[in-house]
């Protein structure tokens, strides 16, 4: 499975882009974006020295159907929207990847973190395209999520090793207080930990590249990346 972050410059049109390109000195962050027929629902937190003036501008926006302030704080200011023209949520949902939430926007510039294997991700780069959105790649990865195969049990022990300090350096915890901790003999929590160990090593193994790294180049990272 691959993860990609890409700085996706939003076209004229989508109320983001035009109003983050009218306040460049804006953070704005989409926290939750929902996707309907023809328009989209998102909740997006807005930071700025002067807020008033961007919320005037959003529900001004020829795109704006509704709009409600949720929260607001000296700074920052969390809004509701629903748009007509969810670019970046009608392409995610064109190419089948999720499109992991924060996504920050600054003047018009949108960092967009996307998972999905190879295929969706390029497709969603292909979709971008489409729709006109210049983008930049910063970086393609594997992504892997060791320990998706533990048990519940295996769970429990680990995460407890892991809040006591058990794998800090130098360690703050030792095997029987763990074991104590969990009510398990040493002996066992020892076999728990062994196992655990060996699956998440494994399946980190498995999700890594299979190709030799030159570790005399710097730019061989042993990522793959998109060309």
């Amino acid at each position: 499975m691959a993860q990609a972050r890409l700085r996706v410059t939003i076209p004229d049109g989508p109320w983001v882009g035009d109003v983050s390109r009218e306040f460049p000195d804006a953070r704005f962050q989409v926290m939750t974006a929902t996707p309907t027929d023809g328009a989209g629902f998102a909740l997006v937190r807005i930071t700025a020295d002067e807020t008033d003036p961007i919320l005037d501008a959003i529900d001004d926006h020829e795109t704006i159907t509704h709009s409600s302030v949720m929260a607001e704080d000296d700074g920052m200011v969390t809004v509701q929207v629903e748009a007509l023209v969810p670019l970046l949520q009608a392409v995610a949902q064109r190419a089948g990847v999720p499109i992991e939430m924060p996504v920050e926007i600054r003047d018009g510039i949108a960092r967009v973190d996307v998972t999905g294997d190879h295929e969706r991700v390029a497709k969603f780069g292909d979709a971008l395209r489409d729709v006109g959105a210049e983008f930049e790649v910063e970086y393609v990865q594997q992504r892997v999520n060791p320990g998706g195969s533990l048990t519940e049990r295996q769970r429990e022990v680990l995460f407890e090793a892991v809040d006591r300090g058990y794998y800090d350096v130098p360690r703050e915890c030792t095997l029987t207080e763990v074991a104590e901790h969990v009510g398990i003999a040493k002996s066992t929590c020892s076999e728990v930990l062994q196992r655990v160990e060996r699956t998440v090593v494994r399946e980190f193994v498995d999700d890594l590249p299979r190709r030799p790294v030159d570790f005399e180049s710097p730019e061989d990272d042993g990522i793959e990346r998109i060309q």
